[in-house]
């Protein structure tokens, strides 16, 4: 018997990805990634480049980018015992991103408990205040710098687990899209990462809106789903800002009878959380922990560009819900066998 979309276990999301079609380095020019494009309406695939979007997006539509910015948030120091230690800062505890208490990651678990320090030299000592029911902790910064200095001069790009290397000078300018504006993500926000200034110039040019919006990106997206129902899984929570010049030319162009392109599950999962039924959408701040998955209904998003996600991961389950399970999966499947490369550093794809 078929299962009905909104019941497909996490399992239906599992794919096989051979380690070496991780990108573990960005491409050498943003715009030169391959583009893997598929029609909804048939299921047809077309292989591209990225540039080709430039002809693919017409006058008149709106192209929505997210640009939170990056902020070095992985601090690596040492423990009392002069063992070493990480603490991957997340957010601020009260919202104040110049408060010294902030909620974080820190590694080894099992070793840095309260009351515990990671030292990193007469300028910064990170303490453990106490352990959060998520695994978190809560950590206060003691420092004679400012809260942002020292973050700015002890922290290093966060980059994505899977990357499997230390960040290097490369990574500072490449892990960040170029309209990266307003900081506060410890992930990019990776469908971004392959346009160019050039890219986005032309497409104006061209009498396409840009629009921007921010998605405050947590470690969370990288989490598995671990359940095989996915409707028990807790879904992450991210902060958001859509401001009302944002909301209003987004309005004005699908009443135009224009088309909402969103670059990356960011702009989409914004997107979705601030529409109204009939697609209109409202300005405002605050956070979503919208799950979106096979079964739900879009009311803001009209085309998805994208990165090739992790298996059994929330974003691949947000894209197949947008593109169609069985048409996604299949063109998960071609861009394995074509020797695509995945994940954050890796190519894209265009649901139409």
């Amino acid at each position: 018997m078929n299962r009905s979309p909104d019941a497909l276990p996490t399992s239906a999301f599992d794919y096989v990805l051979p380690d070496a079609q991780i990108a573990r380095f960005p491409a050498q020019r943003r715009d030169e990634s391959r583009l893997l494009v598929l029609d909804r309406s048939t299921g047809d695939l077309q292989q591209r480049i990225f540039r080709d979007i430039e002809a693919l997006i017409p006058p008149g539509d709106a192209l929505v980018i997210n640009e939170t910015r990056v902020f070095p948030a992985r601090l690596l120091g040492r423990r009392a015992s002069g063992a070493e230690a990480e603490v991957l800062l997340l957010h601020p505890a009260s919202g104040n991103w110049n408060s010294t208490d902030w909620v974080a990651l820190v590694r080894p678990g099992n070793k840095l408990k309260p009351g515990r320090s990671v030292e990193f030299d007469a300028h910064l000592r990170i303490e453990i205040l106490d352990a959060l029911p998520d695994g978190n902790r809560l950590v206060r910064l003691h420092t004679d710098l400012e809260v942002e200095d020292a973050i700015h001069t002890y922290g290093r790009m966060p980059l994505p687990p899977y990357i499997d290397r230390a960040a290097d000078a490369v990574d500072e300018e490449r892990y960040q899209t170029v309209f990266a504006r307003s900081e506060g993500s410890v992930a990019a926000p990776t469908a971004g990462l392959h346009f160019t200034p050039e890219l986005l110039v032309a497409l104006e040019n061209k009498g396409v809106e840009i629009v921007r919006i921010v998605l405050r990106v947590g470690v969370g997206t990288f989490r598995p789903v671990e359940v095989e129902d996915p409707a028990e899984h807790v879904m992450h929570e991210e902060l958001f800002e859509v401001s009302h010049e944002a909301a209003q030319r987004i309005n004005e162009v699908r009443a135009n009878g224009g088309s909402i392109w969103a670059v990356g599950t960011t702009v989409t999962r914004t997107l979705e959380s601030v529409a109204s039924e009939d697609g209109v959408i409202h300005a405002g701040s605050g956070s979503t922990r919208l799950f979106i998955r096979p079964g739900y209904n879009f009311k803001a998003v009209d085309h998805l560009i994208t990165n090739f996600h992790l298996p059994r991961s929330t974003l691949l389950m947000l894209v197949a819900a947008f593109g169609g399970y069985e048409p996604v999966m299949q063109a998960y499947r071609t861009a394995v066998d074509q020797h695509y490369r995945f994940y954050s550093y890796g190519d894209a794809m265009l649901l139409l």
